[in-house]
């Protein structure tokens, strides 16, 4: 009698079952993808379908060259880490949430003058979606220090600007279609694709920024509808394209008649920078940014700078998914870039920005580390034996939390890396915290 296969879905549920109950330990290396389909009498094909199920439950990781293995379920790695610790926390560098010491006062003061002047029901009344036009006009003057110069009537606020990203990719582009990312980038990118079921096509990097030739390789061979990119301080690897690079991306959006949404967020670190792509190709380009990394998270302000052929779907879209930025929040926020205190604020962020790689690269010299010199974030290579998953259960362990690379890695294998961000503890505890880390990662036993 034959004995039948056993189904895709049978071997991706008995592993499921043997990695929850712990008959295969976190850190079990498993049969390569040939031995998997030679013994369990599948296609190659199926095998692999197998490990990318496990792998998107969060319960395998593959690396490059070294196999499959079971992860360590500890939550302090991923996309959404947890952020409890079993020991009292000693830093939380998974995540920046940089505040000035006067933000406080800063604040109340706001508040104070917001309460006492005009009319304060305005506030509360329904704002049109993408904002009026004198709170637009204030961000597009503000953003003329940017390099941008456009009308009032080609900003749209939102409420972040994972909502401003959000927004574009509602407006343009639909399920099935292939976005263009960097095989290294911002998380949240990853939850909007997933979320409209787009096609996510990683973009290979370089020490300087996105390998432009397989780029253009890509688009010669797929239908690419848009690329994701962020040119100025990149999150997490901190490059800043240079002016032909940022041309040569400028042209290829134009051979190949693709958009180009380029994300702003930490571009106000780089006190310098080259032209942004919105001043070379506007009409293919959204501009994304907010007001969460210059002036407070919790300050929920942002917005897109869109191309005339995008503005009535991108007003509609708004009005669909939220109808409109909340009063407060946008009277609180275009005082701030009115008067000056987001610019005094961001001269601020990158003096401490500065001050606190010069801690990081000194606490781990030797180390092999890469970001740019004025930024919050540190991309941290680990040894070939200090697996991602095992250093985020021993930091947390000592009450760190880090974020690991297979959080803004959008390649089937990922990294061995660790994303360090450096923006919420306080700088003196700074040093002690990454002297602690360094420790912990140097007892991993080979």
């Amino acid at each position: 009698m034959t004995v039948r296969p056993p189904s895709y879905k049978a071997v991706v549920d008995e592993y499921t079952a043997a990695i929850r109950s712990g008959a295969l330990p976190a850190g079990t290396r498993l049969p390569t993808h040939r031995m998997l389909a030679r013994d369990r009498r599948i296609a190659l094909a199926t095998a692999t379908r197998v490990y990318a199920e496990l792998a998107a439950a969060g319960l395998v990781v593959g690396e490059r060259g070294r196999g499959t293995f079971v992860r360590v379920r500890s939550g302090y790695d991923g996309i959404e880490p947890s952020r409890a610790l079993p020991v009292p926390r000693v830093a939380d560098l998974s995540f920046n949430q940089p505040l000035a010491p006067d933000q406080g006062d800063l604040l109340r003061q706001a508040l104070r003058a917001l309460a006492s002047s005009g009319d304060a029901e305005a506030l509360l009344r329904q704002h049109p979606p993408g904002g009026h036009r004198h709170d637009r006009a204030t961000v597009a003057t503000y953003l003329l220090d940017r390099g941008i110069d456009t009308a009032p009537e080609n900003v749209l606020l939102t409420s972040g600007a994972q909502q401003a990203l959000d927004c574009v990719l509602r407006t343009f582009t639909r399920p099935g279609d292939v976005l263009a990312v960097d095989a290294l980038s911002y998380p949240g990118i990853k939850l909007l694709a997933a979320a409209h079921r787009l096609d996510l096509a990683p973009v290979p990097v370089t020490a300087a920024g996105p390998d432009l030739d397989a780029l253009d390789r890509l688009c010669r061979t797929r239908p690419v509808r848009a690329v994701y990119t962020m040119p100025t301080v990149h999150n997490p690897l901190g490059w800043v394209l240079d002016r032909a690079q940022r041309e040569r991306l400028a042209g290829l959006a134009a051979d190949h008649d693709f958009l180009l949404i380029e994300d702003g967020t930490y571009a106000f670190l780089e006190a310098a920078p080259p032209p942004p792509l919105q001043a070379l190709t506007p009409e293919h380009t959204c501009y994304v940014a907010g007001l969460s990394k210059n002036v407070a998270p919790g300050l929920r302000f942002g917005f897109a700078v869109l191309p005339d052929r995008l503005l009535r779907a991108a007003t509609t879209s708004l009005r669909t998914a939220a109808w409109g930025a909340p009063g407060l929040v946008t009277a609180l926020a275009t005082g701030w870039l009115a008067d000056g205190t987001v610019a005094r604020l961001e001269q601020q962020r990158r003096t401490d920005a500065a001050a606190r790689q010069a801690v990081a690269r000194t606490a781990l010299a030797g180390l092999t580390t890469t970001g740019h010199p004025a930024s919050y974030v540190l991309w941290l290579t680990l040894e070939p034996h200090q697996r991602p998953d095992h250093a985020a259960a021993a930091l947390a362990a000592e009450g760190i939390l880090i974020s690991t690379a297979d959080a803004f890695a959008t390649t089937p294998h990922h990294p061995n890396a660790l994303r360090l961000a450096l923006a919420t503890p306080p700088l003196a505890d700074l040093h002690p915290a990454l002297t602690r880390l360094r420790t912990t990662l140097d007892a991993i036993a080979p």
